[in-house]
């Protein structure tokens, strides 16, 4: 595993991992981009399984998370996580030159690796994303309120998360607990305004999405709701579309017990694309 870190929008210093196969040259790169309440290091069990699989993993720590800087949990803009996936993904590729590159995005980083591949579907060769934070089990109202508390007290926490909420893996909880790159504190209004907008624009776009889509949900997610997966994978545009529901698993698909089964989904659908292209 390799530790970097580039220059990101607004000079904020974006903290990159990637894994790679000790021997050989990979068979495809993904991409891996994280939700709230996390940071790419905890990643680390998925990515090492993948390489002994021969795929490459890069992630990054969002800004105002982990290891990344900027001002804790908050964004000024929606604009600068995809700028920031942009960069590692501009990476992995001259790194990896002529390699099939696939997008893993979890709950709101799905958001985030959904609008980026949108904008560059012709340079994808895939896009996975497990718990869409498509939809979260809060009334439109409140969101409503919380876009406008944004202009007026950007700074205020407003949203939390339950380490609980994560994972039926009594171990990964309490690594979350003990976890020093993350904190109990809720996000800043602004950032959850800002992530809710990019949801209302995306449920609008959804039939432009035509690059091959896998989308799984845990049907007890309690942080996210399996519904907007679903609806996802209605509305989308792509001929090649997979949904994949998992009875009784929580909202970190890769760190849940069952998390076997779910990595060699992700293993088998890569492949299986992978050898579509040669």
């Amino acid at each position: 595993m390799k530790e970097e870190t580039f220059e990101g929008t607004g000079g904020i210093t974006i903290f990159t991992r990637s894994w790679r196969p000790p021997s050989g040259k990979p068979r495809a790169v993904l991409v891996s981009v994280h939700g709230l309440k996390a940071h790419g290091g905890l990643f680390d069990w998925a990515a090492a399984e993948f390489v002994k699989r021969g795929i490459a993993v890069y992630n990054l720590d969002l800004r105002g998370h982990g290891r990344s800087g900027g001002a804790a949990l908050e964004i000024e803009s929606f604009a600068d996580y995809l700028s920031d996936v942009g960069h590692l993904v501009d990476l992995a590729r001259k790194r990896e030159p002529g390699l099939p590159i696939f997008v893993l995005g979890h709950s709101a980083g799905g958001v985030v690796g959904l609008h980026y591949v949108r904008e560059h579907q012709q340079e994808i060769a895939g896009f996975i994303c497990h718990s869409f934070a498509q939809e979260v089990p809060a009334p439109d109202i409140v969101l409503t309120l919380l876009r406008g508390i944004s202009h007026l007290a950007p700074h205020i926490g407003v949203f939390e998360l339950k380490n609980e909420a994560f994972s039926r893996d009594p171990a990964f909880v309490e690594r979350m607990r003990n976890d020093p790159y993350l904190t109990e504190a809720k996000y800043p209004a602004r950032t959850i305004a800002e992530l809710a907008r990019a949801d209302d624009r995306m449920k609008k776009e959804f039939q432009t999405v035509t690059l091959p889509l896998l989308i799984m949900h845990g049907s007890a997610d309690a942080v996210t709701v399996p519904h907007g997966s679903k609806l996802f994978y209605e509305k989308a545009g792509s001929t090649d579309k997979t949904l994949k529901l998992y009875e009784g698993h929580f909202h970190d698909l890769l760190n849940d017990l069952g998390k076997e089964q779910v990595l060699e989904d992700i293993v088998a659908w890569i492949a299986a694309r992978v050898e579509r292209r040669s």
